[in-house]
């Protein structure tokens, strides 16, 4: 069930282990995660298409892949750049392993993708742990998912758009600029932000399975 009460990032931390101790592993929430993202691509696009997903080292790049299996099992054409990397955290790994039977192309991060002739290019490099600057990697992966745009594919941003800072909206020099943001079960200060709409663009809240009782921590 979805919370309609802004949380922090701590806030969302706590509220995601306490689904964890209930019995939704986080396993298990980042595949709701990537199938409520990918669900509002479906309500945009009823014919398949070419989908570049862009993906950091973290759960956000996690969220990304499970996205990229369901584009490839949906019919899409896929690609996933690799933009810092391979995966880092166990989950994300686990979801970047299911992709190796699957006919999609990952790219390593020293092999950007053509930012051209995308139907839609998913920002799934940075999530809630972000603040600051963005590293060269990071600013990398934004230049080339704001060409991909300017070419125009839709932009979607997984849970928050990359370079911006979830519990003061602050955004960094060369922050994505979505149209699209699927904020995962609560939404965070960034997301009520006026100084952070243009970024954003339309935000969805989506809901991936906590219960609600796990929002009372």
């Amino acid at each position: 069930m979805i919370n309609r009460n802004l949380v922090t990032a701590a806030q969302m931390k706590a509220i995601e282990r306490a689904a964890d101790q209930a019995g939704l592993s986080y396993l298990q929430m980042m595949e709701n995660a990537g199938q409520a993202a990918w669900a509002e691509v479906v309500r945009r696009f009823a014919v398949p298409g070419r989908l570049l997903v862009v993906t950091g080292k973290g759960n956000n790049g996690g969220d990304g892949f499970v996205m990229a299996r369901l584009a490839v099992q949906s019919g899409w054409q896929v690609t996933v750049w690799l933009a810092e990397g391979e995966p880092r955290t166990a989950d994300a790994l686990a979801n970047r392993e299911r992709l190796r039977a699957l006919p999609v192309t990952v790219l390593p991060r020293d092999t950007p993708p053509d930012p051209q002739a995308w139907t839609v290019a998913v920002d799934a490099v940075y999530g809630t742990g972000f603040h600051g600057t963005l590293r060269p990697e990071g600013q990398a992966a934004c230049e080339l998912l704001h060409k991909a745009r300017a070419a125009g594919a839709l932009l979607l941003a997984v849970d928050l758009p990359s370079g911006l800072t979830a519990d003061t909206g602050e955004a960094a020099p060369g922050a994505v600029r979505a149209d699209l943001t699927v904020a995962f079960d609560s939404r965070k200060p960034v997301h009520a932000d006026p100084r952070a709409a243009e970024f954003c663009g339309e935000i969805v809240l989506a809901d991936i399975g906590i219960p609600e009782s796990c929002h009372r921590v």
